[in-house]
């Protein structure tokens, strides 16, 4: 498949490029993210509408394998739309998820308001992070820079991320799907603990966008925090070349390996 996805109306068939780094019959997390964000932007409103904050819950691990989509608008208006869209692999439930959508309209802003520039180096002079699609099929179709620390090294990162691959046949890779496959990534960003010695599998991802980015690249500036009974948080600021733009919040599951 030249594609991590072929959509058939509600069926999805599952490239095995969409396996993550934990177990390769597992998917990686930005996949079935960026799915469901395609499957609510796909739903009619009643004005034009950005995606302005996408939850996550990854109820059960996704496999590798075919998916059914299911949409719902929980909530239609003039100013913003809430869509729940769910999936489920042989008729279960593995994923849960509510996009929240509002209405595109240009604002003439004071001068004041701009976005926060980025101060780390751009993609281009940053470093170039590889290797990563050994352990992890899904992250091979990710180009990575890195403009602080290294990704899945213990210590702060801030990472640059462009996707290079398509994700649904046929379809465009829309903005929001660019940030919400890059934020996924973001328990490796900013990581505490040694990927060889822990896992920290994330249970779920919010996506919380001031507006939509813009280009290819999008940045994690992360970091991380550790409990000590089992929980975490991955936490990221999203910026393009424009500047800062929004925010992800990982809860994570640690485990000694």
């Amino acid at each position: 498949m030249p594609a991590i996805y072929r959509v058939d109306g509600n069926s999805v068939l599952t490239s095995p490029e969409a396996a993550g780094p934990w177990d390769r019959r597992m998917q990686h997390g930005s996949a079935p993210s960026a799915l469901v964000t395609w499957a609510s932007e796909r739903i009619p409103a009643p004005a034009p509408m950005d995606v302005a904050r996408v939850t996550i819950d990854l109820m059960r691990p996704v496999p590798v394998a075919p998916l059914t989509i299911e949409s719902e608008v929980l909530r239609e208006g003039r100013k913003i739309q809430l869509c729940e869209i769910k999936l489920l692999a042989e008729g279960v439930q593995v994923v849960g998820a509510t996009v929240l959508k509002i209405r595109r309209q240009t604002q003439a802003l004071p001068d004041e308001v701009k976005d926060l520039p980025v101060t780390l180096p751009s993609p281009e002079d940053s470093l170039v992070e590889d290797g990563h699609g050994a352990t992890s099929p899904f992250a091979g179709m990710v180009s990575m820079r890195a403009a602080l620390g290294r990704f899945g090294k213990a210590g702060p990162g801030a990472i640059w991320f462009r996707l290079d691959h398509p994700l649904v046949e046929g379809e465009a890779v829309s903005q929001a799907m660019r940030a919400v496959v890059a934020a996924d990534f973001s328990n490796g960003t900013a990581s505490t603990l040694d990927f060889r010695a822990w896992t920290y599998i994330n249970a779920d991802l919010t996506v919380s966008l001031s507006r939509q980015p813009v280009g290819e690249w999008i940045l994690l500036d992360g970091e991380s925090w550790i409990g000590p009974d089992g929980a975490g948080l991955a936490m990221s600021r999203l910026a393009d070349r424009q500047g800062y733009f929004g925010r992800a919040v990982q809860s994570l599951v640690i485990e000694k390996r």
